[in-house]
């Protein structure tokens, strides 16, 4: 096989012993993201010019249309980050005091907290070591009379288990949130992630696939999620005409057109649009770039097959899944195929060889103090559990994949251009330290 077709063994020892590193070339742009080209500019700096329309919707509702378009979905909503998204999300799948969400439990925390300041609280469930998303089989056995969704984080830009959950969901008549914050684009057996849920949010911070700078969106095909997010946080859409009926005529949430003009709770989750601007070129250019982002992640992975103690971190080349953009992109590291050599150790090898890496991915919140002691509005004992009407805190021991889980995952490059020879270092630099894994060991 050519270099570029798997990665060349490589002979010198390694750098961190002293051996040459095996990325040696100029990443050059390699790695710049966002992209922001004069379109860009030019489309920020007209928003810039008029003036106090930055605070307005005509373009965010432009934005909107186009995002609808792009996920096949009758209906978007955006928002000022994307936490805010999935805190609307949580409210309008009707989520509030004594309510439990299920989400997993290493995971960044907008994914959860949002849902104590509905008084509400979190039943952490385990994750599958694979895929790195929400494990299936930990799910049901949580849900309970109090239980109102299931919050899926396609995490690391891998598909969840979607029909699973799907599944299960509809047999306990709970609602389904997709966090597509690290996977816009991305799709679970040809079908868009975001789009097979009950409702769809996520983030478009500057350092996500899809960008707007700071902002969040919610998707859904639920005229009443819709509306009922809508009303939580947009109070100057609240009351609008072209709302509350359906397709037959028939209307829906009679109770929130009477609360035009006041945001339910108090949120003001309106996204800048200057944000807007910039998120809609960024829209017009993203399938062309996670193409790109696409090809170059899984040339990484195919120079590395075969290589002992790491595993592509991807769905089947056959499954109809794919990673979108590929947010925070992680390897599988499997210790006992390199004599039980600890991750700290590869990763400390791999960084030598030229490639900052580290071990784990977000760290498990089910034991995170905050989530078993912190009264954060003066409930007089802990906010996770002050609403509940049980206790569903969790210590150490309680899901044992996700507290290993900074043993079984490691970072790899994120590459937004297709470049082989640079690309053929990168996954050099980890196929030299896993066949030179016995001299780290001897170390």
């Amino acid at each position: 096989m050519s270099s570029v077709e798997t990665a060349p063994s490589v002979k010198e020892s390694l750098a961190i012993l002293g051996g040459p590193k095996a990325v040696t070339k100029d990443p050059a742009d390699l790695f710049t993201w966002p992209i922001i080209t004069t379109e860009d500019e030019q489309a920020v700096l007209e928003m810039l010019r008029r003036g106090g329309a930055m605070s307005g919707t005509d373009v965010t509702k432009q934005l909107e249309s186009e995002i609808c378009d792009y996920f096949g979905v009758k209906y978007a909503l955006g928002y000022c980050n994307g936490t805010s998204s999935l805190l609307g999300a949580l409210w309008a799948c009707g989520v509030g005091h004594g309510d439990e969400v299920i989400v997993q439990s290493p995971v960044y925390w907008a994914a959860a907290l949002p849902a104590m300041s509905l008084g509400a609280t979190m039943n952490f469930a385990d994750i599958l070591a694979e895929t790195l998303c929400i494990d299936p089989a930990d799910i049901e056995h949580r849900i309970g009379e109090d239980t109102k969704a299931i919050m899926v984080v396609h995490n690391c830009a891998y598909p969840a288990e979607m029909d699973e959950i799907m599944a299960i969901a509809e047999k306990h008549n709970v609602k389904v949130i997709e966090d597509v914050s690290h996977a816009q684009g991305g799709l679970y057996k040809g079908r868009m992630l975001g789009t097979i849920g009950h409702v769809g949010a996520f983030s478009m911070m500057a350092g996500k696939s899809l960008v707007a700078g700071e902002g969040g969106m919610l998707v859904t095909n639920d005229q009443s999620i819709f509306e009922r997010a809508v009303a939580f946080g947009h109070y100057e859409r609240t009351g609008l005409p072209t709302m509350y009926s359906d397709a037959a005529g028939q209307v829906t949430n009679p109770e929130l057109k009477k609360f035009a003009g006041v945001p339910l709770g108090g949120y003001k989750h309106r996204l800048n649009q200057i944000a807007s601007s910039l998120a809609r070129v960024q829209l017009k250019h993203y399938p062309e770039r996670i193409k790109e982002i696409q090809k170059a992640m899984n040339r990484f992975w195919d120079l590395l097959e075969g290589t002992p103690g790491i595993k592509a971190h991807r769905p089947p080349a056959d499954s109809g899944s794919t990673m979108g953009g590929w947010y925070a992109p992680k390897g599988l590291y499997r210790p006992e195929e390199l004599g039980g050599l600890p991750i700290e150790k590869f990763c400390q090898a791999v960084t030598a060889e030229g490639f900052k890496t580290n071990p784990g991915i977000n760290n498990p919140l089910h034991t995170h103090p905050a989530l078993h002691d912190a009264d954060v509005y003066g409930h007089g004992k802990p906010t996770v559990i002050a609403n509940a009407s049980r206790d569903v805190r969790q210590g150490p021991g309680s899901l044992p994949v996700s507290e290993s889980i900074k043993e079984k995952a490691y970072s790899i490059p994120w590459f937004k251009h297709d470049r082989p020879d640079v690309i053929a270092e990168y996954a050099a630099a980890f196929r030299k330290v896993a066949e030179h894994a016995d001299e780290l060991r001897e170390e």
